[in-house]
Formats: structure tokens, C-alpha cells, sequence
């Protein structure tokens, strides 16, 4: 018998981050389960209602205090018709708090709540505030909490988890890899991160950074957020205007291509859940720099895999970028360890396995 899911994600398509990105990499490819997704309507451009490949999805309007409440009755209406095998929560936020209440009213309906947050745990806890309690609710009341790393694996048995399995994201390794030349037809090089412009990126870091290299070290920022304004004005201060590009947002299907005319890779992160952006980054052929923080050091082994820099310090970065210039076997040897390890470990198809294995077991 067909297996009905029922997610709750507080986003989802057209609007994506790591999260919904995985969502849509693991539906795709466990096509004889039938997914439904309730997500916020954001945008009156949305429509209520559609097909999005495989999963039915359905937007919920009045605004964000409202979500958990109004998508809740969405749900048991839905329920109603799809009698659903499990309810499948995508981060303990608002989407979480819906699959509880309607947890509440279906109590023999298994919970799966997914662990894919990258803020700092305290600021988690602060957003919480005087809901913690509900949310030790929702955690004991899963049957199953899946984690993109360690890091929140251990949060997750903090707030009372009592079955946590890690499940990290993935990378389409056939759509991000490229053959690269090691002899490239330009003078100049490319750095390039993409990321959300906040304050855990660790961008304003890379910025300051470009002022220890070369004038022929280009950086590359690729997505948007709400410091946009403040790091195009220290990139003006610093009179870095020439060597600084922001191209805000690019569609994820045409993410590979920015990196595969990049030489490297640098996301300076204060905090990181796991960031996909990292593993796309390896399966495109680029070294990857990063903090030693977080779920990241679930996947980069310091030289082997990536190299790792000092949190909010640009002197570190820049010495990171500096020695892969100077030791090109390094270099290449980190290009092909983190092919190898995303190939072996962090494949979709081996990802969506470990998931459909989950809701076997329900």
C-alpha cells in the first residue's frame, strides 16, 4: 500500500533555502509515496494550490502568528480525506508547532520532526522564549527526529529526543561536478560564496579578507539577505568596488555554472547547521575554506577535504586562499578528497534511502 506523508515547512518552492532543497531532492526521489506539504502562503503571486513535481502543495494565508493554528485545520481537513501514514515536520519553528497541534488531535499518527536550523543554538533558544516548553512537547512527541549533523543531534536528545538518527543533506554530485583544468586561460582568480546575507555567514569576514590578497583575487557573493545594504557599503568603504561583485539572488539550477568559473570556495560561517552550499561546492571541483563550526565538521577534514580558517578573523581566511596558491598538490588533493567523500556519503540518492527508510519503520 502507498505510503501517505503529510509535511509541514513553514517555506517552500519557489521560495528555498537548504531545507527546501532537500525536501524537494528527497520527494523526488521516493516517487511511489505520496507527499502532501502544507507551507505559508507568502506572496498573493503564489498560488493556494499546485502540482510542484511529485508533492501536492497547499498555502496557508494570515501571516505567521497565525501559521501553526491555520495550518493545523488545513491538516486535519486533509486528513480527513488522505488519512495520512506520518506527519513529516521540517524544523522545530512554526512548521513544527502545526504538526504538534495537529499531533494532539491524531495522536496515533507517527511525527518525524527534521533538524536542519544553521542559527546559533542560544538564538534558537532566545526565539523560543517562553515557549520553550512547546517545544520540549514537540521533540518528546516525535517519533523519529532526523538531524543534518552531530551538532544538532545533540540538540535534539537536549530537548528530550528520544530517537535521533542523522540524516544530512545532500548534492546532485551528476549536476554539480565538472571536469576543471588545472591551468586556467585568466589572470585573475575567483573567490565565491553563496550565501544568505546574514550575520552567521560570516561575509563582512570574506570582505575585509580580500584586503590581505592579490589585486588579482576577484570575490564573488551570490545571494541576498538583510545586510545587503551594509556589506555593499564596506565594500565601498574599503574601496573594493573593482574586485567585489554581489549578483544578490541566482536560481539554485543555475548555481553550478557561477562555480565552475570559480577557483574557490569560502563561506566563513559563525554558525552552520550543515550548509549544502559547502558540499555542492566539493562536487563542483572547488576547494572549499570554511570554520571550524557547527555540523561542518561532520564533512571537512582540515586539508584532506577543505581547509579550515579562524572564526571572525580575515587574516586566516586570506592565509587559507594564500596556501592553496602556493601549494597547488594540496590543492588538488583537497579538490579530489571532497569528490570522493561527497560521492561516498552525501549523494541524494543515498540521502532519500535513509529517509525512505524512516518512514518504513513507521
Amino acid at each position: 500500500m502507498q505510503k501517505k506523508i503529510l509535511i509541514f515547512s513553514y517555506a517552500y518552492a519557489p521560495l528555498i533555502g537548504g531545507a527546501e532543497i532537500a525536501v524537494q531532492e528527497i520527494t523526488e526521489r521516493i516517487p511511489d509515496f505520496s507527499f502532501d506539504v502544507i507551507t505559508r502562503r507568502f506572496s498573493r503571486k503564489h498560488q493556494r494550490s499546485e502540482k510542484i513535481v511529485n508533492v501536492s502543495v497547499y498555502r496557508i494565508g494570515g501571516g505567521k502568528l497565525f501559521f501553526p493554528f491555520f495550518a493545523a485545520l488545513k491538516a486535519c481537513s486533509l486528513n480527513r480525506k488522505n488519512k495520512y501514514n506520518a506527519v513529516w515536520a521540517i524544523m522545530a519553528n512554526r512548521a513544527g508547532i502545526a504538526a504538534l497541534i495537529f499531533k494532539i488531535f491524531h495522536p496515533h499518527t507517527p511525527l518525524v520532526l527534521s533538524l536542519q536550523e544553521g542559527d546559533p543554538i542560544p538564538d534558537i533558544k532566545r526565539k523560543m522564549g517562553i515557549f520553550r516548553p512547546v517545544f520540549i512537547l514537540l521533540f518528546k512527541s516525535a517519533r523519529v527526529v532526523t538531524a543534518i549533523s552531530n551538532y544538532l543531534a545533540e540538540w535534539g536528545r537536549k530537548m528530550g529526543a528520544k530517537n535521533v538518527v542523522i540524516i544530512p543533506n545532500g548534492v546532485d554530485v551528476a549536476k554539480f561536478q565538472f571536469q576543471r583544468s588545472n591551468v586556467k586561460g585568466q589572470m585573475s582568480k575567483v573567490i565565491v560564496t553563496v550565501s544568505r546575507l546574514v550575520e552567521k555567514n560570516g561575509i563582512s569576514d570574506l570582505i575585509v579578507a580580500m584586503q590581505y590578497l592579490p589585486m588579482n583575487y576577484k570575490l564573488l557573493i551570490i545571494g541576498s539577505g538583510p545586510l545587503e545594504r551594509v556589506l555593499k557599503l564596506q565594500v565601498e568603504s574599503l574601496k573594493l568596488g573593482e574586485r567585489v561583485t554581489f549578483s544578490l539572488e541566482v536560481p539554485h539550477g543555475e548555481v553550478p555554472k557561477y562555480l565552475h568559473e570559480s577557483d574557490i570556495f569560502c563561506r566563513p560561517s559563525i554558525s552552520e547547521g550543515f550548509g549544502n552550499v559547502f558540499v555542492e561546492a566539493m562536487a563542483a571541483g572547488l576547494p572549499v575554506i570554511t570554520t571550524p563550526v557547527g555540523g561542518i565538521v561532520d564533512f571537512l577534514r582540515d586539508k584532506e577535504t577543505g581547509l579550515f580558517c579562524k572564526v571572525n578573523n580575515p587574516k586566516s581566511i586570506a592565509d587559507s586562499v594564500l596556501l592553496l596558491e602556493e601549494q597547488p598538490a594540496l590543492r588538488e588533493a583537497i579538490i579530489a578528497g571532497g569528490l570522493r567523500m561527497v560521492r561516498e556519503r552525501y549523494d541524494w540518492n543515498i540521502i532519500s534511502n535513509k529517509m525512505r527508510g524512516v518512514f518504513e519503520k513507521l
